[in-house]
């Protein structure tokens, strides 16, 4: 006889709540990685990154960062109460 195989189901929105969980605590890792790769650039090449290169870098990262961190916690917000309400009823 022939098994068929079972494929686990899982509802989308607990799926993707969980992700954006997952997101939200790799943002610092992620963070940090950003911001410390200017610390690899090396002047082996041709010249040396320059200072105002390097300081657009940095703002600009920083500004992803803030941006990445308002979309996490805004969807963050909506997923969150909906369990601390669950959690008081039991």
């Amino acid at each position: 006889m022939k098994e068929t195989s079972k494929t686990v189901f899982l509802a989308r929105d607990t799926y993707r709540e969980r992700r954006t969980m997952d997101a939200a605590r790799l943002l610092p890792v992620f963070g940090l990685m950003v911001l410390f790769l200017p610390l690899f650039w090396t002047g082996a090449g041709e010249q040396a990154q320059s200072v105002s290169r390097g300081t657009i870098y940095l703002f600009s990262a920083w500004m992803l960062l803030i941006i990445l961190a308002a979309l996490l916690s805004r969807r963050l917000g909506r997923v969150l109460p909906q369990e601390e309400a669950t959690e008081e009823k039991d």
